[in-house]
């Protein structure tokens, strides 16, 4: 039985990861980098291309030097015991070889490092902050007027939105309130852990053009058994909509009136006596 041709595996696994990349997710995240509505998300998507180009390169110099040696030194051109020429002791060929990776390395890290001093640190300049929690499984979040938005995990309907107001600097504070979950909207930023006990930090800043859009995301951290129903929704809003949609919260958040007791041929209501403790034995 004759194998299958290196070439037609490649080009099918090629084909299979065009197929897959151009799917979405159940939970809403696509394999595709979206286009960044935040400056953060830029930075990030920025260093992503800059680091796929060397990675890119290297990839295509290693492909090419393996099929010249396959092709050029295969057996069956060769005469019985033929051995390819064998370098020892090139001293600048073992320097390049080491230096050159080194470099592209360190680069690459520290990059990668500004970076992160850059989004994952807080902002002292952000005009609010908000608490972002999450749980078993969905998230909280507790925004500065004083009431919070609970966004359960749900793969048969989307959750409820993260509303933020665009053109505003947002400082996001991250808390675990059980295990480690990891906040990430591709189009935001950059993947941000939950960890119980331990603060961690990002920004967004959406761009006023992007106002009245939802922006998708989920947990990337293997949280539970329900760790695939904790998608994420931003919904990006203008000042003045988000204004009014802040009201509704702060109306929804107030507690309910205690109930009262009018008593007979009196017109005045009377409040019902509340219930005391009962005394520890």
């Amino acid at each position: 039985m004759r194998g299958t041709p290196p070439l037609r595996l490649w080009l099918a696994a090629l084909g299979w990861g065009v197929l897959t990349s151009a799917c979405e997710a159940p939970g809403g995240v696509s394999p595709i980098f979206p286009e960044p509505v935040s400056a953060n998300g830029q930075n990030i998507y920025n260093l992503y291309v800059w680091i796929s180009i060397p990675a890119i390169a290297v990839f295509l110099l290693i492909q090419v030097l393996l099929l010249i040696a396959i092709l050029r030194f295969r057996r069956k051109t060769q005469p019985p015991g033929y051995q390819p020429p064998q370098l020892h002791g090139h001293t600048l060929l073992e320097l390049g070889w080491t230096i050159g990776p080194f470099l592209i390395v360190a680069a690459i890290g520290v990059a990668s490092f500004v970076e992160l001093q850059q989004d994952f640190t807080p902002r002292a300049n952000a005009d609010f902050e908000v608490i972002i929690t999450g749980h078993q499984f969905g998230w909280d979040y507790q925004y500065p007027e004083g009431f919070t938005v609970h966004q359960e995990g749900s793969l048969t309907s989307d959750v409820e939105p993260f509303v933020v107001p665009v053109g505003r600097l947002i400082r996001l504070r991250f808390q675990g309130q059980d295990v480690v979950h990891s906040w990430w909207v591709p189009a935001i930023s950059g993947k941000t852990d939950a960890v119980p006990g331990y603060d961690n930090f990002s920004w967004m800043n959406i761009e006023p053009r992007f106002a009245g859009q939802k922006f998708r995301g989920e947990c990337a951290e293997l949280c539970g058994v329900l760790h695939y129903s904790m998608q994420i929704i931003v919904q990006a809003m203008t000042q003045p909509d988000f204004d009014a949609w802040v009201k509704q919260q702060q109306q929804a958040a107030k507690p309910s009136p205690s109930p009262t007791r009018v008593t007979v041929g009196s017109s005045h209501p009377v409040p019902s006596p509340r219930p005391t403790a009962s005394p520890t034995k």
